[in-house]
């Protein structure tokens, strides 16, 4: 009776199950331990059950169904590090299992996929590796996608100067001509900057000296030499008015075919260009009325210095520095915000100290709390000029306790965000690696109709290629199987 029932129910609780080619099996039981999914609904009316081979077939990934299978059979379910995480995800998604049902243990290692697709989303915003924009996007950039006359392929001439004039100033690598506006843009502003630095030396400036009489006595005068001011060499304001006529020429042309006139001029480098610009003729119209005597002019002046910012859109480092400080702008903030807190509670406790143990008020190098702020923020930087120090026991602790703190603070942030730029320059370099054009896969071919047994004996080719031991082996295994029971019985 024992081997009766173990008979039966062995062989109709078995579920053999053919996943990419790899044979999986299993109970009935284990699949039913995960209700409402793919595998608890197993029955034999599905397409993708053979009677022949008596399992189920489902081209999935072996390798991700292991870790699935053996979810039913212990309640945990572990990520396989030899797949990527969207695979996985989607294994998950065809099986009927959710992502959030991971092990806390393997949670870092699947969810890193995510951050690597946010990483490849922003650096596909920045399109480092466009060098020429096709017509059909430069047509969608600027709108004229549904254009009648775009349309009817008869786009006006005008039209068609702007995206080449964009294109030849937006995208410095596209054509021969954009990599020569490029190389000229570069050079006048270094011009630029460096004119401006130069002329701040003593050895280009002209000197204005002014003679004023001077009695020596009653009777007799002489005429002694002052210095009056100090101008630029002319040959500098030439250099700044062809630079300077460059920059509003190219600026212009870039404003009149820009597809978005909004976006162009909320853009930063735009903005810091456009004041660069207009605060040379602004500070050279003052100059010819004679009222150019306000040191502020000239240090508002040193926004043309930003103009360097302009050279990152030249250099595609130099974007994924700008991008990884923007992406981890919330550690940087967080990092200030406890800096400044260290420095004012240091600043507080060091003022003090050095007020109540300082011997002579003369002594005491700490006047008020703003100059003890500036000792902490040069000391917890680790700069250190010396300018002011503490002179007691107590105030050269705190000083020391400071100067610890300030390390641990500045410098624990710091691995946050390497680990950001590292992240984005290493898929910037692999993307670089990467073939410009990709194999593309065809549709898939429509599903083959379920095998039935009837529709085996239907085709007399198959049942001839299957012989007569074959076919007593497909029809007849019921039979075979109660045979050998009676016999053991017996």
């Amino acid at each position: 009776m024992a081997v009766n029932l173990l008979g039966h129910s062995d062989i109709d609780a078995r579920v053999i199950l053919n996943v990419g080619g790899t044979r999986f099996e299993t109970s009935k039981s284990t699949l039913k331990k995960l209700p409402a999914t793919r595998l608890s609904k197993l029955t034999e009316q599905l397409s993708s059950y053979d009677p022949i081979l008596n399992e189920y077939f489902f081209d999935r990934h072996p390798g991700v169904f292991s870790q699935i299978l053996n979810y039913y059979r212990t309640g945990k379910l572990h990520y396989p590090i030899n797949v990527c995480g969207p695979l996985f995800e989607d294994e998950l998604s065809f099986w009927g299992l959710q992502r959030e049902e991971v092990e806390p243990c393997c949670w870092m290692t699947y969810t890193k996929h995510r951050s690597t697709a946010e990483t490849l989303s922003i650096l596909d915003s920045l399109e480092l590796d466009t060098v020429r924009s096709s017509q059909q996007e430069v047509i969608k950039k600027f709108g004229w996608d549904d254009d009648f006359d775009y349309i009817q392929g008869n786009l006006p001439r005008y039209k068609k100067v702007m995206m080449i004039v964009w294109q030849i100033f937006e995208e410095p690598r596209s054509s021969t001509i954009a990599k020569v506006i490029t190389v000229i843009s570069i050079f006048f502003i270094l011009v630029s900057i460096l004119s401006f630095v130069l002329q701040t030396l003593s050895m280009f400036r002209i000197t204005d000296i002014d003679f004023v009489t001077v009695y020596i006595n009653k009777t007799a005068t002489d005429r002694t030499p002052t210095l009056s001011r100090q101008q630029v060499h002319p040959s500098f304001d030439v250099v700044e008015w062809i630079c300077n006529t460059w920059f509003v020429f190219e600026i212009m042309i870039r404003f009149i075919v820009t597809p978005n006139k909004k976006e162009f001029c909320k853009s930063t480098l735009n903005i810091i260009d456009f004041l660069a610009t207009t605060w040379f003729f602004f500070t050279w119209a003052l100059i010819k009325l004679h009222v150019n005597d306000n040191e502020a002019l000239d240090l508002l002046s040193t926004i043309r210095i930003m103009r360097l910012f302009k050279l990152f859109n030249h250099h595609p480092g130099l974007k994924v520095i700008v991008t990884s400080m923007k992406y981890s702008s919330s550690v940087l903030w967080l990092l200030i915000f406890f800096v400044l807190i260290a420095v004012a509670v240091f600043a507080s406790l060091i003022y003090y100290a050095e007020r109540m143990t300082t011997r002579h008020p003369d002594e005491n190098m700490f006047r008020s709390i703003p100059d003890a702020l500036w000792f902490n923020m040069i000391t917890m930087s680790t700069i250190g000029y010396g300018d002011l120090y503490p002179k007691t026991m107590l105030g050269m602790l705190i000083g020391a306790v400071s100067t610890v703190a300030g390390v641990l603070i500045i410098d624990l942030p710091m691995p946050i965000i390497v680990e950001s730029f590292a992240n984005f320059y290493t898929h910037l370099r692999a993307r670089s690696k990467l073939p410009k054009t990709r194999r593309k896969i065809g549709p898939a071919e429509s599903k083959i109709k379920k095998r039935t047994a009837m529709a085996t004996l239907d085709n007399g080719q198959n049942l001839k290629l299957l012989g007569q031991t074959a076919r007593a082996s497909i029809f007849g295994n019921k039979t075979l199987t109660s045979h050998n029971i009676k016999s053991s019985v017996a």
